[in-house]
């Protein structure tokens, strides 16, 4: 268990799956974290990817999210990649904030981490001021990168974080 200034972060269990799908359902999520039609079998997807460690966001007793890394092994390459998803009602408070610093703090501390990437969507501006506060930092523009949901290929915004960089 992590405990950041506000959240909690705890790995999920298959407890948590409703909750998680639940956010996931909501459209402003959707939007950016896709699934299949059953959200629920999406989350469960995750949670049994070996690649995949997947923590649960807490804030007051109730799961708001779900924040992810996995590592780059090859000890040339070697960092870690995050993604997160919290629910709407509850941005503007800093929460996803905390739960990113958290994870990287945690990485660095515990598994000696020194570079992180994350790739928003180009046009998920929210996210992108978000991981900003944090101290990423754009390095570019994937062009096509994902397809999405409506068929077309859209832009991500690749952005890294040097541990020296972390804004605690």
């Amino acid at each position: 268990m992590l405990r950041g200034r506000a959240v909690t972060l705890r790995p999920v269990t298959d407890d948590d799956v409703p909750a998680l799908a639940a956010v996931r359902a909501d459209p402003e999520v959707r939007r950016w974290w896709r699934g299949g039609d059953d959200l629920a079998d999406s989350v469960r997807a995750d949670l049994a990817d070996d690649q995949l460690t997947l923590y649960a966001i807490e804030h007051d007793g109730r799961v708001i999210g779900a924040i992810q890394w996995y590592a780059e092994s090859d000890p040339d390459y070697r960092h870690a990649s995050l993604d997160v998803f919290l629910d709407p009602a509850v941005r503007g408070a800093g929460l996803g904030v905390d739960a990113i610093r958290t994870l990287a703090r945690h990485l660095i501390d515990e598994y000696g981490h020194h570079r992180f990437t994350i790739d928003p969507a180009a046009a998920n501006s929210a996210a992108i001021r978000a991981y900003a506060k944090v101290g990423f930092r754009p390095v570019g523009i994937m062009r096509k990168y994902e397809r999405g949901a409506d068929g077309r290929w859209h832009d991500a915004l690749l952005m890294d974080l040097l541990a020296d960089d972390l804004v605690d």
